[in-house]
């Protein structure tokens, strides 16, 4: 429970089935005992209505009333609440990037084992194909790289869809090129990712962007061996 005054009042969690982020914020706040209201907007008319009434254009959103915060770093989150919770340190970031470079790896030989029947079909209640899945692990990657080079991140960036007319082949040659962008970059990049990058959730280091980054990707590369094991494809 929160306090804005001397009643207390509901903290509320918005959220949508499929959302990386949002399973992400749903975990740190169990974790830590911080009991809330979950509002999946997908499947509840007033909770969408509630949640733009509060002026939030994306879901993972905390509220407290009319006040809310967007959930892309914990670091706001824990402030948001007046949270007493150190987080863990993220790694370093040549890992990061070590990890990133392994998961778009990964990803791009997923992509290529999809039976073309399948890949643009959407996947149980969320609208979103392996195609469109398979973008968007490689559509991350390449928004983490422009914020690097001080292009701001804008969440429209993450709505994305690739090509109607691109194969799988396509997107996992894409993805590929993204990686050796990625492996170009980092050489000639600040080691240390202190730097102070602009992003549609404030401003934050490379690093913590970086974190995200990795970690989202990750996320969706996941879904994507979820999706190629209820199609029977080892």
């Amino acid at each position: 429970i929160f306090m804005h005054t001397a009643t207390p009042t509901r903290i509320k969690m918005f959220w949508q089935p499929g959302c990386s982020s949002c399973l992400r914020t749903k975990e740190f706040l169990s974790k830590n005992k911080i009991d809330y209201e979950s509002i999946n907007v997908h499947q509840n008319p007033d909770g969408m209505k509630q949640l733009k009434a509060l002026g939030a254009r994306s879901v993972p959103v905390v509220a407290v009333g009319s006040a809310f915060t967007l959930c892309q770093s914990f670091e706001d989150v824990i402030r948001f609440l007046g949270l007493n919770i150190e987080l863990n340190e993220p790694l370093a970031p040549d890992q990061l990037v070590e990890k990133l470079d392994l998961v778009l790896t990964a990803a791009a030989r997923f992509t290529l084992q999809f039976p073309a029947s399948k890949f643009r079909l959407f996947f149980r209640d969320r609208k979103r194909s392996a195609a469109d899945t398979a973008y968007h692990v490689f559509r991350v990657a390449e928004m983490g790289l422009l914020a690097a080079q001080q292009i701001e991140l804008q969440f429209e960036g993450f709505n994305d869809l690739p090509p109607d007319d691109w194969s799988a082949e396509d997107i996992a040659n894409w993805g590929l090129s993204v990686r050796d962008r990625l492996r170009d970059w980092w050489p000639t990049a600040d080691q240390s990712m202190q730097s102070s990058v602009s992003t549609y959730y404030g401003n934050h280091a490379m690093h913590n962007v970086m974190e995200r980054t990795a970690w989202h990707a990750a996320h969706h590369t996941r879904q994507l061996v979820l999706m190629l094991e209820e199609y029977g494809v080892t």
